[in-house]
């Protein structure tokens, strides 16, 4: 869904990209402890703290990707671990709501199942020989929608924050069900 703004992040993220020229992969395992920091806020009801983290953590996340590319450094392993650390990030964020009482636990364990599976089906049908770059809720329009969400429950109420995590079970288990069809209709044709 955002891969139509791929050519300008590239745009925008060269330059940083040239004078960074470090190993990417560090860069990939620093976005988890930033999750930690979001987790933390959330915990604490800190919802600013929770978006700015996520914001940032979302910003190595293309960071490093960008170094990578520029270097000519990207490697199997390099995303590889990107979809790992991704995966550990994302379930560290749904502790730190869990914690902070923003949905029930059970409804946090569906928001980190659903962020998995998402990621899960992608690379399974990959495995497969087939691309499954579908689907309305990828990892980064998920983490912008959280983050809206916790902006909108910041200024609006609690509860509104809760609506948003309850939508995203919802929109992962969606995207999830879309990519199962993609594949489905892929390997049958």
């Amino acid at each position: 869904m955002l891969q139509s703004l791929r050519p300008l992040l590239t745009k925008i993220l060269n330059p940083l990209a040239r004078n960074l020229n470090i190993n990417p992969n560090i860069v990939t395992v620093i976005s988890p402890f930033v999750a930690v920091i979001a987790a933390y806020g959330f915990a604490n009801h800190l919802l600013i703290l929770g978006t700015v983290a996520i914001l940032f953590s979302g910003f190595l996340d293309v960071v490093d990707g960008a170094v990578a590319r520029y270097h000519d450094k990207a490697s199997k392993f390099g995303a590889f671990l990107d979809s790992t650390m991704d995966r550990f990030a994302d379930a560290i964020i749904y502790i730190g709501i869990i914690f902070g009482g923003y949905c029930d636990w059970f409804v946090g364990i569906l928001a980190i199942h659903s962020a998995i599976c998402v990621s899960y089906v992608r690379a399974r049908a990959e495995s497969q020989g087939v691309d499954c770059n579908v689907g309305i809720a990828e990892r980064a329009v998920r983490m912008i929608i959280l983050m809206i969400g916790a902006l909108i429950g910041y200024f609006a109420g609690d509860i509104y924050f809760t609506y948003i995590i309850y939508i995203l079970v919802v929109l992962s288990y969606f995207t999830v069900a879309q990519r199962i069809l993609h594949v489905w209709r892929k390997l049958n044709d």
